[in-house]
């Protein structure tokens, strides 16, 4: 039952929030959570809702702003600070050892011993006392946690969390890897500590979970609080109406590239779980964007068309012609003069230590070497062109990438592919971590190489980005593609009430 919290003494007050890093990411967000209350916070892609619980969790420092527990200044200097003040954190990414045994990873930190010696065997009890408390019989305490699937390991975490006890609990998406009989489990749970008067704030993007669990939501739009109100007062078309905020569905600057020449088709691609049977087709000059919530497929999704992750099924065709392809490694596609821009340039797609010539030359290395010797005087030659070419703003093509800014080594990213004449790119978050500046020469360059004829695949967590630069925009939820909208019938609210559609029911089979 869902309750009003009027008069009540808050628990958890977040009093003018925000964070800063080269753009502003939170914006004076003020709310407060209740002893007894679930407090749902949701928004869109990029609204503020982890960074905000990063700074509750004392993961990373607020810019501006306090907070207090149960009327006491709140400022913890760590995570260490914030669980002795009684806060916990469950996020998203697994937190969990993958080497040591579920009962080692549950109570880590607080081993049981005697004598210096680990305690094995209370070890075990109380491990299964905290495996039994949200349902989990079926889990021995001494397996080993990378043998265990993705949902169980996310229960065992929120198992560890929940028996270390505390006031406040922070849940960041924690059913996106549950079957729907765990996240009954989970929710059983969550209904007891609500009873015992804990406080928690739960994330989710599946709004049929926060219409049955939550109390009151509040609700975050760029970084900025919009409005807190109870459950009841919010209907999901509601909720979907304040997180799009005013919609602005014309960009009078985008010029469509498009011929009727067909480039990319891709039919039933599947990589379970997270992309099950998603067609498509891109033509000549088209900017193709690919919408969506975080997990719903839209990354795993590239990856399967260029190889890097090789596809259960499906295939693809390249401008128009037999025969269809399904690529088991990159180096097949990029035969095929296709190119991809990782999500996480410095991990995946650039050597940093490495200099911008090395770089632009990374997938043309045959073009620049004679009997296994690279020659420098030509890979550095072409590295001028492309310097000059996407204004990248450096010393020489001597200097370092990792030297460079953000937005300068996303071109060097991108160098590397034109270097090899890819004509078909796929784009995965574009401008993430990169300046406004930046961002917008970023757009010019993908409308530059959409009139060169280049066909650009792009995916990214800014529906604004993707309404400015794209000619046709598909949507992906819970792994499907479930909607595609040309510039003349899309709306910000249209997309994201899509990108919700797949987590709207419980079976998507």
């Amino acid at each position: 039952m869902n309750r009003v919290f009027d008069t009540a003494p808050a628990l958890l007050s977040l009093n003018q929030l925000s964070k800063r890093y080269a753009v502003t990411v939170l914006d004076r967000v003020t709310f407060d959570v209740q002893a007894g209350e679930i407090h749902a916070l949701i928004g869109a892609n990029g609204a503020g809702k982890s960074t905000l619980c990063r700074i509750v969790a004392g993961l990373t420092p607020a810019s501006d702003g306090s907070m207090s527990i149960s009327g006491k200044s709140y400022a913890p200097a760590n995570k260490a600070a914030a669980e002795q003040a009684g806060v916990q954190i469950v996020q998203q990414e697994l937190n969990l050892l993958q080497t040591m045994t579920v009962a080692e990873n549950v109570l880590l930190n607080r081993l049981p011993h005697r004598f210096g010696c680990i305690n094995y065997r209370q070890l075990n009890e109380e491990t299964t006392q905290a495996l039994q408390r949200i349902g989990l019989t079926d889990i021995r305490p001494d397996e080993s946690v990378g043998s265990l699937g993705v949902g169980q390991q996310q229960m065992i975490e929120i198992a560890a969390t929940l028996y270390r006890g505390g006031r406040v609990l922070i849940l960041d998406e924690p059913t996106a890897a549950l079957s729907a009989a765990e996240v009954e489990k989970l929710f059983q749970q969550l209904k007891q500590l609500r009873q015992a008067g804990l406080g928690i704030i739960y994330i989710s993007h599946r709004l049929d979970e926060i219409a049955e669990i939550a109390d009151r939501v509040t609700l975050l739009r760029d970084g900025r609080w919009v409005a807190t109100e109870p459950i009841a007062d919010l209907p999901t078309e509601r909720m979907i109406s304040l997180m799009t905020g005013d919609d602005t569905s014309d960009h009078p600057d985008h010029i469509d590239r498009r011929t009727e020449q067909e480039a990319l088709r891709v039919e039933r691609i599947t990589r379970l779980p997270a992309v099950n049977k998603v067609s498509f087709t891109v033509r000549r000059g088209e900017c193709f964007g690919i919408a969506g919530l975080v997990g719903s497929g839209r990354t795993e999704l590239l990856r399967a068309i260029f190889g890097a992750d090789p596809a259960d099924a499906g295939a693809v065709y390249l401008h128009g012609q037999p025969p269809a392809h399904q690529f088991r490694q990159p180096r097949q596609a990029i035969r095929h003069r296709m190119g991809m821009v990782t999500e996480d340039r410095k991990q995946n797609g650039l050597l940093l230590s490495q200099s911008i010539g090395d770089n632009s030359s990374l997938c043309s290395m045959s073009q620049f070497s004679r009997h296994g010797v690279v020659q420098k005087q030509r890979e550095d030659e072409a590295a001028e062109h492309w310097t000059k070419e996407l204004d990248i703003r450096c010393r020489n093509v001597l200097q370092t990438v990792g030297e460079l800014s953000g937005g300068n080594q996303q071109k060097v990213a991108i160098a590397k592919w034109l270097q090899r004449d890819a004509d078909i790119l796929l784009f995965d978050e574009p401008t993430r971590g990169i300046d406004i500046g930046a961002r917008r020469r970023i757009y010019q360059l993908l409308d530059t190489l959409a009139a060169e004829g280049k066909s650009l695949v792009i995916v990214s967590s800014d529906t604004d980005e993707l309404m400015q630069t794209c000619d046709t925009i598909a949507v992906m939820s819970a792994g499907r593609l479930v909607a595609t909208f040309d510039r003349d019938n899309w709306s910000r609210a249209a997309i994201l009430q899509a990108a919700f559609q797949g987590y709207l029911v419980n079976d998507n089979d």
